[in-house]
């Protein structure tokens, strides 16, 4: 029954995606997440203690959105079906990655305007390979934590494993950061959202690997994945590296420094552009349809 739900939704978010008439007049509930993580911040987030405070919130923002999944599920498999469609972001990713490519090819301007609302790194001086591999990377590395991994943890335990995963998820993208405010409160935030993506980041890096006709090994993918900060976002990035024959990561600034991250496929070709971001484009769209064909196939056994 679950799968034949998860399908559904995941149809639903591909047909409708972020409808802006909706979300223009009522909040959408990942910013209601952002709220609740940001409450929990400015009162817990001072004095000793930090990280405890940080287990606590934490704690508390799992068991609202496990109690809120179990009231919610009692509503019926349309409201069930509907909430998953919204909290998966296939179609909005999809549109976001597009975007990077139609502005660059106006323009590097153009291009670096919309990369800048998908990336946190600077994008003022990106010249066009810069820019095309931000987008790249930002497909792959949301294609897990947007789309696949959402739809792992509703398989897996229904609407409150979605919405724990999506709130989870929040906190990590508000307090996850290992700076001087967030590295004691947003230990418990980081930790946890490594935790919940660790199967979902190496499924999307399967199924990047599978629909991309398994170009440079399985064992490559697992060498640069294992030469990346994060745990579990070199995966997807290094299967989308293979799948289009070109090298990724690499050295990028933020907040203004320049920091060596290790090249991704580092001896593929380089110079990208549009036309390589409408690629990864066409990964993402075979990724879901063969996402959606194993749940599919799920449902059916």
């Amino acid at each position: 029954m679950t799968a034949t739900l998860l399908a559904a939704a995941m149809a639903l978010d591909a047909a409708l995606g972020e409808p802006r008439w909706l979300w223009s007049r009522v909040p959408h509930p990942a910013v209601l997440m952002g709220r609740a993580v940001g409450w929990l911040d400015a009162r817990l987030n001072r004095g000793a203690g930090q990280r405890a405070k940080g287990v606590l919130a934490v704690l508390a923002l799992v068991a609202g959105a496990g109690t809120l999944g179990l009231v919610l599920t009692q509503a019926g498999p349309l409201v069930e079906i509907i909430i998953a469609a919204i909290l998966l972001a296939q179609r909005s990713l999809v549109d976001h990655v597009r975007a990077v490519a139609d502005g660059l090819r106006l323009s590097v301007g153009d291009g670096r305007l919309m990369v800048a609302r998908i990336v946190s790194r600077d994008t003022k001086a990106m010249e066009p390979p810069d820019i095309a591999r931000a987008a790249i990377e930002s497909a792959a590395e949301n294609l897990s934590d947007g789309v696949i991994a959402p739809a792992f943890w509703f398989l897996v335990a229904g609407l409150p494993g979605i919405l724990i995963y999506k709130v989870v998820n929040t906190a990590d993208s508000m307090i996850g950061y290992r700076t001087p405010r967030f590295e004691a409160f947003g230990w418990a935030a980081a930790r946890l959202d490594d935790l919940l993506n660790l199967a979902p980041a190496r499924l999307t890096a399967a199924l990047i690997w599978a629909v991309g006709g398994g170009r440079g090994g399985w064992g490559g993918i697992i060498a640069d994945a294992r030469r990346h900060k994060s745990p579990n976002a070199g995966w997807p990035e290094a299967a989308m590296a293979r799948a289009l024959d070109l090298a990724l990561a690499g050295p990028r600034v933020y907040d203004g420094a320049r920091r060596d991250y290790p090249w991704v496929n580092g001896t593929a070709r380089r110079d990208i552009g549009a036309d390589d971001i409408a690629g990864a484009v066409t990964i993402l769209w075979r990724s879901w349809a063969a996402g959606l064909a194993g749940v599919i196939v799920i449902a059916i056994l």
